[in-house]
């Protein structure tokens, strides 16, 4: 199984003793590190801020194929990783090596000292010194978790911040009601610096449009021609991704007021963007061999709002789909399952990756039974994926976990490139 090497693993392992006895929400321990390294996050290339619930990493995706299409150097910022730790830097259009990596790994580490930090805002500062010693015409930096107090919010004046679908996640950090949650995601809004939103629903935009005002932020909406615009065919599969390139296609235009970005480029990289564990075909492989006779796809999506992204595009391929699923315990079991009840998968449920806390199959058996499907316990994934080609199924779905999806690719041998 494809992974860390120990080398990474043991210069990541050292910044968990620095963990805070209590977590509180601020950005005074990233920002405290970044002072110690010498204030990197004021020595970056152009920067676009990208947060929101769903459709990060593929608006990231498309963004950076359609910069690189224009001939631009693009550095990249997502998380979580799926199955090496490096996929989350990418520097000039290549993931960072292990050996450079772990030299600015240490230099972190050595930089914060006695202080404490999280895992996160650590590799976060860690990942912007990197960013603002290697040249690019452009970084791409997501947002983490939330916004406003997510580690990657230290970028004073951003050329660009994007946010895209908000919706339902994360409720024990970001509250339970879509203004709270929206709020947040605003916070990554900055005095006078424009800001791009994905279409939203009502109490997001009243949000989003106020944080702007009061930062006299200059405000563009995504619109729909944009969307009736992007090409039939896309890279990235499921109708949902046409929002996500025109977002990146809308952004790139307000970024190119400054470095024209060809529509020729736009459209070459709606074409060529890649994005793992989203609506991906898995190649042949053991995971795949687990499911004899099935074609096997693989998507990360753990909300209702990626459920029913990935529902409609299942319904519009027709035939029999199994879900094989896992999930945190703190997501919204019952929500992820509720688009999937015209369908009428059969649900076969597992443990999620070790380390993290996982929802216990039979209370995801549960959940499916009051989304109105059938549903089945199993002990490992590849009991799942056996029960589930035995159903009769055309395919085999495996989602609801980014960490799952991680397993999945590293075991099948398809770690992102």
């Amino acid at each position: 199984m494809i992974g860390n090497s120990p080398a990474l693993a043991a210069s990541l392992k050292r910044f968990e003793g620095l963990y805070p006895d209590v977590i509180e929400l601020s950005l005074g321990r990233v920002l405290a590190a970044l002072e110690a390294l010498g204030r990197p996050q004021d020595r970056l290339p152009p920067v676009i801020h990208v947060a929101g619930t769903n459709g990060k990493g593929s608006t990231c995706a498309f963004m950076r194929a359609m910069a690189e299409a224009a001939g631009l150097s693009v550095h990249v910022f997502t998380s979580p990783h799926l199955v090496r730790f490096n996929e989350r830097i990418r520097l000039a259009g290549e993931l960072v090596d292990d050996a450079r990596l772990i030299g600015w790994l240490d230099r972190t580490f050595e930089a914060i000292g006695s202080g404490q930090i999280t895992h996160f805002e650590a590799t976060t500062a860690a990942a912007i010194l990197a960013f603002s010693e290697v040249p690019a015409d452009l970084l791409i930096l997501e947002v983490g978790l939330g916004g406003r107090f997510d580690a990657t919010n230290v970028i004073d004046s951003p050329a660009l911040s994007v946010i895209t679908p908000v919706d339902f996640d994360h409720k024990a950090f970001l509250g339970s009601d879509l203004r709270s949650i929206a709020g947040e995601k605003a916070g990554i809004i900055k005095k006078g610096r424009p800001v791009l939103t994905a279409i939203q629903r009502k109490v997001s935009d009243d949000v989003i449009s106020k944080k702007a005002a009061a930062e006299g932020a200059p405000l563009y909406r995504l619109k729909t021609h944009f969307v009736d615009a992007m090409p039939e065919d896309l890279a990235l599969i499921g109708e949902h991704q046409r929002s996500n390139a025109a977002l990146a296609a809308m952004a790139m235009q307000l970024f190119g007021n400054s470095v024209r970005i060809p529509q020729e480029a736009i459209f070459r990289g709606a074409r060529e963007a890649t994005w793992p564990a989203r609506m991906q075909r898995l190649k042949p492989g053991p995971v795949t061999a687990m499911a004899e006779g099935c074609d096997v796809w693989l998507d990360g999506g753990h909300n209702p709002h990626a459920a029913r992204a990935i529902a409609r595009h299942l319904n519009s391929l027709g035939g029999k789909t199994a879900l094989v699923t896992a999930m945190l315990a703190s997501k919204d079991s019952v929500g992820f399952f509720m688009p999937f009840r015209y369908l009428k998968p059969p649900v076969f449920t597992m443990p999620n990756a070790a380390g993290h806390v996982g929802a216990d199959p039979l209370q995801l058996v549960e959940a499916a039974h009051t989304a109105g499907l059938e549903a089945t316990a199993c002990a490992g994934l590849a009991d799942a994926m056996r029960a589930a080609a035995a159903s009769g199924a055309d395919r085999v779905l495996i989602c609801g976990s980014l960490y799952l999806a991680g397993i999945v690719l590293g075991e099948n041998g398809e770690a992102p490139d």
